[in-house]
């Protein structure tokens, strides 16, 4: 699949144009910046009225992440109130901007930056755009749920992971200056003022060769997450089973965080290869609507997951 979008800072080319040059979402910025380059709520909704969804980003200087764990605390900080105020719905994902050619040994002080960034708005809200080298790091390190990668930087190569593509830069729309995008996932952190996207059905990923059970995969890594969207009242309970035993591991070690009308239920379990699968069932399965694993181990087995 492939959503055409746009992204720009200063100008302005109004909700026509875009629409008239096919565009179906806009990304927007969000930063230090008080000379215009901001998205304000005044034009959030006016896009939002348009039908046209919102992506934002963070960008203070190109290298700020390299600035580590503190930078990402304030940055994130700044921008999930800039993010509020502009009517963005609090689940959505904020994309953090690494605007250079970021090298592999650079990738530590990034992470840190993105560790920031989760200990404010939570792992499962932090984006990052940049080239194919730290997104991709970024991804396998865990640091990251949301990817919005650039053509720069990148050699031709794209991480199937990421949701949103730079591919095509320096355009005009209504004589404004316009970089091309498109959106290869069907949620890559869109919304509209007040409004989320309504999430799709949860698709399990291919199983591995080693883990053939037709379920969905939990991410593997330290204190990885998990974010599980569900229709709402489409299940009642979520199972988990691993392969330890086959890996010769520990079991595994789990946060369960599920999400209904109530708010959060948070419990915590062990599933064992060796013992029965682990059910958890929902408080209120009519309004359950999503669930959020986190890693409480090592990461290293495999887990995997279904909803009945």
């Amino acid at each position: 699949m492939s959503i055409f979008g746009v992204d720009y800072a200063w100008g302005r080319p109004g909700p026509s144009a875009l629409k008239s040059a096919g565009a179906k979402f806009v990304c927007r910025y969000l930063s230090h910046d008080s000379s215009g380059k901001n998205l304000t709520r005044a034009e959030a909704d006016q896009l939002s009225r348009a039908g046209l969804w919102l992506v934002v980003v963070w960008e203070s200087t190109a290298s700020r992440a390299l600035a580590g764990r503190s930078a990402g605390i304030a940055d994130a900080t700044a921008a999930a109130q800039q993010a509020r105020a502009c009517g963005m719905p609090a689940d959505r994902p904020i994309y953090f901007a690494v605007d250079f050619d970021a090298s592999s040994g650079q990738q530590a002080a990034i992470n840190a930056y993105l560790d920031g960034c989760a200990a404010v708005i939570g792992r499962a809200r932090v984006g990052l755009y940049g080239g194919y080298g730290p997104v991709k790091r970024a991804f396998d390190a865990g640091k990251i749920r949301w990817g919005w990668q650039t053509y720069a930087w990148s050699g031709g190569r794209w991480d199937k992971r990421a949701q949103l593509q730079q591919y095509s830069n320096d355009h005009r729309v209504n004589g404004v200056g316009v970089d091309y995008d498109r959106a290869v996932h069907t949620d890559y952190g869109q919304w509209r003022v007040g409004v989320s996207p309504t999430p799709p059905a949860p698709t399990p990923p291919p199983a591995t060769e080693e883990d053939d059970m037709p379920y969905g995969q939990l991410i593997n890594g330290a204190n990885a997450v998990t974010p599980i969207s569900l229709p709402r009242g489409g299940a009642t309970s979520i199972g988990f089973l691993c392969d330890n035993g086959l890996q010769q591991l520990p079991p595994a070690r789990l946060r369960i965080a599920v999400h209904d009308k109530n708010g959060w239920s948070i419990d915590q379990l062990t599933v064992d290869s060796t013992k029965a699968k682990v059910v958890v069932q929902f408080k209120d399965p009519k309004s359950t609507d999503g669930v959020s694993v986190q890693r409480l181990d090592d990461g290293r087995v495999n887990v995997a997951w279904d909803c009945t």
